[in-house]
């Protein structure tokens, strides 16, 4: 025996004991210092004449444990320590047995051996003691091929209709597994688990009406069958009854339905909310919530029912109620209001989960008049809760101020109060974007978000969100009408900051000069005193503002970023720099960045992604960097993406139209899906003959588009300001086509032009009307002027 191995008649914990003196609290682990090696030494107790089944418990459980570490065994200690457990069988002891059969699950013995535990296994499936078929069931499973199970299946069937619930659930449980590894075999137990399905004991009827629904999974039909007969029979068991809930969710999501049918099975979900089981009410109630097209009607009765359970003494079915009706808020809140009542006496419940799911419910379907208590309920309610749940409410809180945007100021003074008190960095990037978003919805609010911003910059501890403001305030702070108060601001951060944020505050304050000539001559006052900052950032990019800045008629022209790539860049300059450098350098000779293949295609959640804060739209940010477009003035509208070719074309091909004042900027999004060809000088060839009132001003093609990569090319038309022309205009693609050498992978130098007809493209009145949200309709009314009223009478018919 190793001189480290454990004495097998200490319990199972670690050798020693703990210093009675020590009074800081130490924890023990039990399996403290094993050793593989000293573990196949202690294995050998295995092979005594007299089985001492305590000390083998011990012995089994430290090789449970070292495979639960990820330790390996080689094939010939695998094989020793697999034969010397097989010599346990002998030994009668219950739980001695069922580590036994642990342990051969764990490390299952290879093909040649399969055969020799298999006849032991056997003798237990087919003796009279309970506990040893059931595991023994479980065992064969898992060693068992599909010839060796052909051998042993009348025994699974048997075990199926087995009158001891232990048996029967571990047969079907096997069988489910066995499913996916020898399904020819497994579906001709059909019959036997139909029978199953009778059994009075719950854990067997609930793996029953699985296996039944596994049998017949690829069967629309036989599942609707299934179905239909399972909700007229006797299911007891709720756990049954949860999975058969599920199962008709599923079968009416696929099923169609057409307006005023009425779906399948719906009336066997709505019985379920009657049901005893707290299990199966909470599961019919979310199947009904999730039902596609559902109506309020429909959700009366799953709402009621709901409802009851938000006063209830246990947590868990509070907790289950409001986080149901939370999601039921988000698509039908005036469905939910009836429930308003009941989940504001949550708000102080000590479970701060129910309190957070009940404020945000509340936020989703409170009216305009409720909306200040809720800010003050809230204000004392956030001090209690983690970030994580803080998150959650202030998005509650944006997505209301969308909702009613004549209440900003009180939910903006929310905002701003949350934002000074501590949190972490998410907390804060999940206010910002919540500030930004309102004003992007009132545009009222911008002055006011911008100071909130400005005082959070005073005392913000994240350099990243600080530089971010700042170059925010560099955009928005000199447009505004008082744009000197901001500089104060940005001039204490390069102050007191690092060196990071002294840069982009030095960015900041340009911006003003630049933009702003009456405060162009203070600016440059405040970057002069930069140039002697000890970081080389912030001296670099004070002198170069300062020259932006000199004194003269012109406005400055700061350069516009162009999609360069940044290896190319820095092997441009330093090929110039080898140059005598006469003539300056020129940047249009730095090659594009290379494009590369998208996977996929999705949409970004701009609250859950903080790349830059910005209140221009995206679309307006990436037109802003092509210089042709820099000058349109400010983005009206971007509509939404139009197919131009059939899905299964060689292309795809969308266009979106931007809309400006005086212009349309159509950007056409392609996509090539040929793998054996490249198309170059990709563009589209637009005409106007049936389009009056456009001009064609400019067309930017694509340089390159390679097989699955998304490459946009542009046309620019204009049109008289204060009209909106309208027409159909012919499109056509035109590109150079190359093929691919599939022995190399490189493109053909010499290639040929091409063409490809695309749908046509309509202008109509609804591309020149924008959505527009009013804070106060009623206000805005009276204020327009009286001529542009008309009244006038209309008959509705008789009736």
């Amino acid at each position: 025996m190793a001189s480290n191995a454990q004495d097998h008649h200490a319990p199972l914990r670690m050798d020693g004991k703990k210093d009675e003196d020590d009074e800081e609290d130490f924890e023990y682990s039990p399996f403290h210092g094993i050793e593989k090696g000293a573990v196949l030494q202690e294995a050998r107790i295995f092979h005594a004449p007299q089985i001492d089944a305590r000390k083998c418990q011990q012995v089994i459980t430290r090789f449970l444990y070292l495979l639960s570490q990820g330790e390996t065994f080689t094939k010939n200690e695998a094989t020793e320590v697999f034969f010397s457990i097989t010599k346990l069988f002998q030994n009668n002891d219950p739980g001695l047995r069922r580590l036994v059969y642990l342990m051969i699950k764990e490390l299952p013995p290879d093909s040649d051996e399969v055969i020799i535990v298999t006849n032991m296994l056997m003798k237990d499936m087919t003796s009279n003691n309970d506990l040893y078929k059931s595991n023994s069931i479980r065992v064969l499973f898992r060693i068992l091929d599909s010839s060796l199970l052909a051998q042993v299946e009348r025994y699974f069937k048997q075990a199926i209709v087995d009158k001891a619930p232990v048996v029967a659930s571990a047969a079907l449980v096997s069988g489910l597994h066995m499913l996916g590894k020898c399904p020819e075999i497994v579906k001709r137990w059909g019959s036997e688990v139909q029978d199953a399905v009778q059994s009075r004991n719950p854990m067997v009827q609930f793996h029953s009406v699985a296996f039944l629904y596994q049998l017949k999974n690829n069967d629309k039909l036989a599942i609707s069958k299934l179905i239909s007969s399972l909700t007229r029979g006797n299911i007891r068991s709720p756990l049954a009854q949860s999975l058969l809930v599920r199962s008709v969710a599923q079968v009416i999501a696929d099923s169609q339905v057409y307006a005023g049918q009425e779906r399948p099975f719906y009336d066997f979900l709505e019985s379920c909310l009657r049901h005893k089981g707290e299990m199966v009410i909470f599961e019919a109630a979310k199947a009904i919530i999730e039902l596609n097209n559902v109506t309020e009607s429909e959700l009366a009765p799953a709402i009621t029912v709901l409802q009851l359970f938000l006063s209830s003494s246990k947590p868990v079915l509070r907790f289950a109620a409001v986080r149901i009706l939370n999601r039921v808020a988000i698509d039908h809140p005036m469905a939910v209001s009836n429930c308003n009542i009941d989940m504001e006496t949550l708000i102080s419940d000590q479970n701060r989960s129910i309190a957070t799911l009940a404020i945000t419910t509340l936020l989703k379907t409170g009216n305009e008049s409720s909306i200040d208590r809720l800010m003050k309920q809230m204000s004392s309610f956030m001090a209690e809760i983690g970030d994580e749940f803080k998150i959650v409410v202030v998005d509650a809180v944006h997505k209301l101020c969308m909702k009613f945007p004549a209440k900003f100021r009180s939910m903006m003074a929310f905002l701003s109060s949350v934002l000074r008190e501590e949190g972490g960095f998410e907390y804060k990037k999940a206010i910002i974007n919540a500030i930004l978003g309102i004003v992007r919805t009132v545009a009222e609010s911008k002055e006011t978000a911008l100071t909130h911003l400005c005082e959070f910059i005073e005392d913000c501890e994240f350099t990243y969100l600080s530089t971010q403001i700042l170059h925010l305030l560099g955009e928005e702070g000199p447009r505004t009408p008082h744009p000197a108060k901001y500089i104060r601001y940005i001039y204490n951060r390069i102050i007191l900051e690092n060196a990071t944020v002294r840069a982009a505050a030095v960015s900041s304050l340009a911006n003003f000069g630049i933009r702003v000539p009456a405060l162009k001559e203070r600016i440059r006052i405040l970057l002069n005193r930069t140039l002697s900052d000890n970081d080389d950032e912030v001296r670099d990019r004070a002198t170069m503002y300062l020259k932006l800045l000199k004194d003269d008629d012109k406005p400055p022209a700061v350069l516009k970023s162009k999609n360069v790539s940044l290896a190319g860049f820095e092997q441009s300059l330093q090929e110039y720099l080898k140059t005598p450098m006469e003539d300056a350098f020129d940047v249009t000779a730095v090659p594009e960045k290379e494009l590369v293949p998208v996977e996929v295609v999705g949409k970004v959640d701009s609250s859950k992604a903080l790349d830059g804060l910005s209140l221009k739209s995206e679309f307006e940010e990436t037109l802003n960097t092509i210089p042709e477009f820099a000058d349109l003035g400010p983005l009206f509208k971007s509509c939404e993406p139009m197919e131009l070719v059939e899905k299964e074309a060689e292309y795809t091909i969308t266009c979106i139209k931007h809309v400006f004042g005086s212009h349309i900027v159509y950007q056409f999004n392609m996509t090539n899906t040929i793998e054996e060809q490249i198309l170059e000088d990709v563009s589209v060839s637009i005409d106007l003959a049936e389009a009056e009132g456009y001009e064609e001003v400019c067309t930017i093609p694509a340089t390159k588009l390679p097989y699955g990569v998304i490459a946009q090319t542009y046309v620019l038309m204009s049109y008289p300001e204060g009209t909106m022309p309208f027409g159909r205009m012919l499109a056509t693609l035109r590109f150079i086509v190359k093929e691919i050498d599939p022995s190399t992978g490189e493109a053909e130098e010499e290639g040929f032009e091409d063409e490809y007809p695309l749908e046509d493209i309509y202008m109509s009145p609804q591309d020149f009307i924008h959505a527009t949200k009013v804070s106060n309709f009623r206000n805005d009314w009276e204020e327009l002027d009286p001529d542009t009223e008309i009244a006038d009478e209309y008959g509705i018919g008789v009736r």
